[in-house]
């Protein structure tokens, strides 16, 4: 027997990331516009990094708090106070090792093994391979395109609810999609779980990138009462830069904060602490660093998107939220084929729809959190190799 096939099924049915072959593919080039992973071009600013700093030439290198250390947690309570209006104590929040390990534990705390939990395709395939090697069964619901833009079936998501169903995965705003749920969808989407006693993941990291209507997009925080079974997973990457870093959490009913203590203690027992005070600073200190991420987004969305749909050849509407363009080009049918074409004749990354599950292997994914100047010249590549398709 090969070593491989010694191994659990579970690990070796993972896929290789679709996103990664790409990245793997053309790293380190000369000349590349990299728009295929979802980080911007902004380093962690000085701020987070001398707080992080001073932490560690302090000393703090000891074990520490499981859940978070207190400063950090009271500091994410305060953050949605800000944010969100919700008036949520800090024994809500759960620090983690990155908003994918945060995912992680969710599913979970969620699931057990020949479960079914839900998730809205196309999808960020992480959320996929999580559920199935959590020995669980990842259940894709489409949602539908309609003139550029996507759009909820919520008689399609119930229908697709059985016996074996414990939770939903909500992202929204949607990577890769830019789908953002209304109000409406998150009270009915609530209805839907509570109706079938199910547990909601929301993953609303992209909250704060919305370019239409209020300064955030609508939460499951704005509908949900008290009881409700809703997890939220999130992540400093975004918002302050700190893609690097791998610090996320959790925001959870106090209820279940011992079990996912548990699972905290069993996975990484805990995130560096120097790290945490990094986190503590981007909290209380980072709102405007955040808004100067927004608006390179807001200004990049702008620039990427009128240049390619002028192109005539481009089928995709401005998204209502998140960092990513979601596009079809004319005479693309095979989108990893495309990535793989267009990074080696134009020198810009993109990540190919077929990462992202039922619903997308015909677009392509564009990040356009970066300097407005590197996105004109991403368009201007693209814009000329569309032209010679």
């Amino acid at each position: 027997m090969s070593l491989i096939n010694s191994l659990s099924q579970r690990a070796t049915d993972a896929p290789e990331s679709g996103i990664v072959e790409i990245i793997n593919y053309a790293r380190g080039r000369d000349n590349l516009l990299p728009l295929w992973a979802g980080e911007g071009d902004l380093p962690t600013p000085d701020f987070i990094n001398r707080a992080a700093s001073a932490a560690l030439l302090g000393g703090e290198t000891f074990y520490t708090w499981q859940r978070g250390i207190p400063e950090l947690r009271q500091a994410l309570s305060d953050y949605y106070q800000r944010h969100f209006a919700a008036s949520l104590s800090p024994e809500h929040f759960y620090v983690t090792g990155s908003g994918m390990q945060a995912i992680q534990l969710a599913v979970q705390a969620m699931t057990q093994p020949g479960d079914e939990m839900i998730y809205l395709s196309p999808c960020w395939p992480n959320i996929v391979s999580a559920i199935n090697i959590a020995g669980t069964k990842a259940v894709g619901v489409e949602i539908d395109y309609v003139d550029g833009g996507w759009k909820l079936d919520l008689g399609r998501l119930e229908k697709a609810i059985t016996p074996k169903t414990k939770a939903l995965f909500i992202n929204t705003p949607s990577n890769p999609t830019g789908w953002t749920a209304s109000l409406e969808d998150l009270k009915a989407i609530l209805a839907l779980a509570r109706k079938h006693g199910l547990w909601i993941l929301a993953d609303e990291i992209y909250a704060l990138y919305y370019f239409v209507g209020e300064r955030r997009a609508p939460s499951f925080l704005d509908v949900m009462e008290e009881g409700d079974r809703v997890i939220f997973a999130n992540s400093f990457s975004k918002n302050w830069s700190m893609t690097g870093w791998r610090v996320g959490w959790l925001v959870a009913p106090p209820e279940i904060g011992q079990v996912l203590e548990n699972l905290i203690q069993y996975s990484t027992s805990g995130v560096a602490q120097f790290m945490q005070r990094g986190a503590v600073v981007a909290l209380n200190e980072g709102d405007a660093f955040v808004r100067e991420n927004i608006e390179r987004a807001r200004t990049s969305r702008e620039i990427l998107l009128n240049a390619l749909i002028a192109t005539n050849r481009v089928r995709s509407a401005k998204p209502d939220g998140a960092l990513y363009a979601f596009l079809e080009i004319d005479g693309v049918t095979d989108s990893r084929k495309a990535a793989l074409d267009i990074v080696d004749k134009t020198g810009v990354g993109l990540a190919p729809g077929t990462a992202f599950g039922a619903g997308g292997s015909t677009f392509l994914r564009a990040c356009f959190l970066r300097n407005p100047l590197h996105i004109e010249d991403a368009a201007k590549r693209l814009s000329d190799y569309i032209a010679r398709l």
